[in-house]
Parts: structure tokens; sequence; C-alpha cells
């Protein structure tokens, strides 16, 4: 049986909840945790060399502010709570990207924190959330 859960965070208030409910359940079964953060980021840019250069440099500036903000320090929470725990930052569509990587580490099951983004973006698109639970693979955890 898997014993591995893929934790999406995003920095918000409803991440936070969410890792505080994983370290409970992941404590109870001792399951390794994948602490996941998606750079929404689209390939279908037309760009000349020398945008795709500063592009390049910015995308690598975004993965270690990423890392160093957000990641470093739910790991360091989630060790302290005595949890066996990986990170990944990743680019792309966040919720295409988060079921990607839960089949990439046979993630058991996926928790997010439910962020309630609002305006036109999200009536046009729907919410990463919303995406994630369509579209998942495995069973997903939304936290309140």
């Amino acid at each position: 049986m898997k014993n591995t859960f893929l934790l999406a965070v995003d920095g918000s208030s409803g991440s936070e909840k969410a890792i505080d409910f994983v370290i409970d359940r992941a404590q109870r079964g001792g399951a390794k945790v994948i602490v996941a953060y998606v750079i929404e980021w689209s390939p279908y840019s037309f760009n000349t060399p020398e945008e795709n250069e500063q592009r390049h440099k910015r995308r690598e500036e975004e993965l270690a502010r990423a890392n160093s903000t957000i990641l470093e320090p739910v790991a360091a929470k989630l060790k302290k709570a005595g949890l066996d725990v990986e990170t990944v930052v990743d680019h792309g569509n966040p919720a295409r990207t988060v079921v990607e990587l839960a089949d990439k580490y046979d993630a058991a099951q996926i928790f997010i924190g439910r962020t309630g983004e609002t305006g036109l973006k999200t009536l046009l698109f729907g919410s990463v959330v919303a995406n994630l639970v369509q579209t998942s693979t495995v069973p997903v955890t939304v936290v309140p």
C-alpha cells in the first residue's frame, strides 16, 4: 500500500491549515510527505531570444525564492513533527502539475488548502482546487 502524501502549498493561510492537517494524518499513518509548490507558468509565449534568456533567469530566481520562503519553512515544521519530508518546486499549470507530481512520487493522496481565489480569472477558468479535484487520479483532501 502506498504511504506517501503530496501536500500542495502556496504560502496562504489555507496552506497553513493543510500543513497542520497533514501533520496529524501523516503521524498517525507513518506517511512520507512530499511538499509541492507550483509556480504558474505557460510555455506558450512568443519571445525573442533575449526575452527567453531573461525569462530563464527569472525562472531560476523564482525557484530559489520559492524554496527559501515557502518550502523550507514548511519542511522544517514537518520535520520538527518527526515526519519524513521531501520538497519539490516546479513550473506549470498548478492543478495539472500537482497531479503529475502525485503520479511521479506515487502519492496515495493529495492535500491542499481551500484558498478561495476570487475575481474574473476564477469565474472564467475555475480555481486550482476545483481543477485538481476534477482531474486527480488519487483522492484529494481539501482542507477548509
